[in-house]
């Protein structure tokens, strides 16, 4: 094989629709956008826009809940690549795991609101590993082969531990 020989899959490029080639093309003149008015013109974003009528969004009360401020944004960690890190040695499986020797070793890069352990992939090590939360079938492939997956309690924000002072 050749680089001249190589070819992308059938179907994996599709060709972009050439807009304002002519009244031959389908998409000639305007363009699909129709004559004059604010649409036809370039810049324009009027998503919600009512003619200077309060919009639709605007008119509706709040209704509801949010826990946006509050969410905990937790790393993610695999087994499958728990595995990987063991057979490079870059873990050490006679050790406790802890979310401290993941960021050390690079399977995890920030540890945000901790770190959660999830059942994808395979793993053949024994590990007694200690972090914020993990999967059911995560504690169940790890304890099948002897090792346990110990919770610890989640790292506290600064919101949190301000609301504790007073």
């Amino acid at each position: 094989m050749r680089l001249n020989e190589l070819r992308d899959n059938p179907g994996a490029a599709k060709k972009r629709k050439r807009i304002g080639r002519g009244p031959g093309s389908g998409r000639g003149k305007t363009g699909g956008v129709g004559i004059k008015g604010q649409k036809s013109r370039s810049g324009v974003a009027m998503k919600g826009f009512e003619g200077g009528q309060m919009p639709l969004y605007r008119r509706l009360p709040k209704r509801g809940f949010t826990n946006a401020p509050f969410r905990k944004h937790y790393a993610v960690i695999n087994l499958g690549i728990l595995e990987k890190f063991v057979q490079r040695g870059k873990i050490d499986p006679g050790q406790k795991v802890t979310e401290a020797v993941l960021v050390e070793s690079g399977a995890v890069g920030k540890l945000r609101d901790g770190v959660r352990l999830l059942a994808k992939g395979e793993i053949t090590a024994k590990l007694d590993i200690e972090v914020t939360g993990a999967s059911k079938a995560a504690i169940a492939a790890v304890e099948k082969l002897g090792g346990t997956v110990t919770p610890t309690a989640p790292a506290k924000t600064p919101a949190e531990t301000a609301g504790e002072a007073s």
